[in-house]
């Protein structure tokens, strides 16, 4: 995985034109929050989730507890296979709208929670 692009953790402060904001950055483009930093995600479409999509959250199933998933827009459900793969690897998925996502992690940051994100950019 190449470098975290912004190390440690940060809140997700807003999102949307295609991109986000966090850590008094800005972003465009999907991202994955995990707890060694905030890293681009080279996901445009939750269609295009498929399991290497995950190995950079894989890397790290040992600090996480849930992985919340923000699907772009609309809630959309992965499939049950991949769903299993990921489960039988320790990775706890909760699809989301992105917004649902964003909102729901910043929440369990704060609480100092074992969570990472991995949010699709929407417009």
């Amino acid at each position: 995985m190449a470098k975290p692009f912004y190390p440690g953790q940060a809140a997700i402060d807003a999102y949307g034109g295609g991109g986000f904001r966090f850590a008094d950055m800005s972003h465009r483009g999907s991202l994955v929050c995990l707890p060694s930093g905030v890293h681009a995600w080279d996901v445009a479409d939750a269609a295009d989730l498929v399991a290497q999509s995950f190995a950079p959250i894989l890397a790290e199933v040992d600090r996480i507890e849930v992985l919340l998933l923000g699907t772009g827009e609309a809630q959309v459900f992965l499939p049950s296979e991949l769903r299993k793969q990921l489960s039988e690897q320790g990775l706890f998925v909760e699809s989301m709208t992105t917004g649902a996502a964003a909102r729901t992690y910043n929440i369990l940051l704060a609480e100092k929670r074992a969570v990472a994100a991995a949010l699709v950019a929407v417009e």
